[in-house]
């Protein structure tokens, strides 16, 4: 290796990833070919850092497709709201991880995300979930250890994550319709101040949505023992 060229061996090394790590950025678009001359291959320094910079954003937990938008020069706003959707600096967890912490067996793991109760972050990385998902598991196993069959949850976990499903995506709506799309016209907004109504929007619209669920379910309880109160 001299400083300016690289084999794919050497290249991989000097990024720490494998050679088919290369070959599959490659593959994607994410990483262009190397200059070839007779029968050899040699990258540049300007593929080292275009490697650097897919695994740091891949270690933001943005999915292969997202990196190869924003390398492509995407919007830097959107760029910007992608990498917060992601849980920048967050913990992430793998699901084997996610069993340890929880204390369960990763077949259970296995069955939720089967299932569509526990949604990966990216599809692209191993470290898909955080703490979240854990105190998500644990809740889950209260429930079994209560006396709750493991069908009857899975099958109320996969009606609540469907109507969830639906009412989070009229939620992302609202705000790509009155909050991003408005700022995509004016090139002087300043991205932070887009990060900052996401990042005060997102828990706004999450503790609307946990508070009517909870309410629900106590006034569901309380209706139902007010009813058996004399059976």
């Amino acid at each position: 290796m001299n400083d300016d060229l690289f084999r794919v061996d050497e290249l991989a090394e000097a990024a720490t990833v494998s050679v088919d790590t290369v070959r599959y950025y490659q593959h994607r678009g994410l990483l262009d070919p190397p200059k070839r001359v007779g029968r050899l291959a040699f990258y540049s320094t300007a593929h080292l850092t275009r490697l650097k910079r897919i695994q740091e954003l891949k270690g933001q937990g943005l999915s292969l497709e997202t990196i190869r938008r924003i390398l492509a020069g995407a919007n830097p706003i959107d760029a910007a709201l992608a990498t917060a959707v992601a849980g920048e600096g967050e913990k992430k967890l793998s699901m084997e991880e996610v069993a340890d912490e929880a204390g369960v067996p990763l077949g259970l793991v296995e069955s939720l995300v089967a299932e569509g109760l526990l949604l990966p972050l990216s599809p692209d990385t191993e470290r898909q979930y955080t703490e979240a998902d854990v105190g998500a598991v644990r809740g889950g196993m209260a429930m079994l250890e209560a006396g709750v069959p493991l069908s009857r949850l899975l099958e109320l976990g996969r009606r609540y994550a469907k109507a969830v499903d639906e009412i989070a995506e009229e939620a992302v709506t609202l705000f790509d319709e009155y909050v991003r799309r408005p700022t995509r016209g004016r090139p002087e907004q300043p991205v932070d101040l887009l990060l900052e109504a996401f990042n005060r929007l997102l828990p706004a619209a999450s503790a609307l949505a946990r508070h009517s669920f909870e309410r629900a379910v106590v006034t569901a309880a309380r209706r139902r023992i007010e009813e058996n109160l004399d059976s």
